[in-house]
C-alpha cells in the first residue's frame, strides 16, 4: 500500500490531522475541509471519505480497511478504537426509494427528497465485511457488527449484532476496556 507523504496529507487541506496518520494514496478524499483525523489512524486503498456539510470525524486508533465509504451531509463520527472493515458503507445521507421524488445527485435538489442523518459510531466498535450504516444510527461502545450486516437502527453497547436488518445475537466482553489503559492517547 502506498502511503501519501506527510506533506501530501498537509497539503490536502484536512480541517485536523493527528500524529501517526497513514493515508492510501489511492484512497479518495472529498471536502477535507470538513475531515478530522485523530492520532494512529490508517485508511487504507481505495476507500472513500466525501465529507459533507456534517464533517466526518475519525478519532484515534481507528482502522478504515479497502474499499470503505464514508459518504453523505449528515455528520459521521468514528470514536477512538474503531475498526471498519473491508467494504463497509456507512451513509450519513439516502435518497427517497418511495417514487415520490427523484433521485441521484444530477437531478435538481428541489426534485429530491434527501434523509440526512449523523451516525455516530462509539469507542471499540467493530463493523464486519461488507456491513451497511443507514443514516441516523448510533453504535454503543463496544458493538459488534457481522459481516454482511445492514444496520438501520441503533445497536446498544457491547452488544454482537448480524443480519438482514441487524438483530442482536449475544453480548460482547468487556475486556477490551482494560486493554485500553495499556495505550496512552
Amino acid at each position: 500500500m502506498g502511503l501519501l507523504t506527510s506533506q501530501q496529507i498537509l497539503e490536502m487541506g484536512f480541517k485536523s490531522v493527528g500524529k501517526n496518520v497513514s493515508l492510501s494514496d489511492k484512497g479518495s478524499y472529498y471536502n477535507c475541509k470538513n475531515i478530522c483525523i485523530g492520532d494512529n489512524v490508517r485508511v487504507d486503498d481505495f476507500c472513500v471519505l466525501s465529507a459533507g456539510v456534517g464533517g466526518i470525524e475519525i478519532g484515534s486508533y481507528v482502522h478504515i480497511a479497502v474499499y470503505t465509504s464514508l459518504i453523505g451531509a449528515g455528520k459521521i463520527t468514528l470514536s477512538d478504537f474503531c475498526n471498519i472493515s473491508s467494504k463497509v458503507a456507512i451513509y450519513s445521507s439516502s435518497d427517497d426509494y418511495s417514487g415520490e421524488a427523484m433521485t441521484n445527485p444530477m437531478v435538481p435538489t428541489h426534485l429530491t427528497k434527501v434523509e440526512h442523518a449523523d451516525v455516530f459510531v462509539s469507542r471499540h466498535v467493530i463493523v464486519g465485511s461488507g456491513s451497511v450504516i443507514l443514516p441516523g444510527v448510533t453504535l454503543g461502545e463496544g458493538v459488534a457488527i457481522g459481516a454482511m450486516s445492514l444496520v438501520k437502527n441503533d445497536c446498544e453497547p457491547f452488544g454482537i449484532f448480524a443480519g438482514i436488518p441487524v438483530k442482536r445475537r449475544g453480548t460482547r466482553r468487556k475486556d477490551i476496556l482494560e486493554l485500553e489503559k495499556i495505550i496512552s492517547i
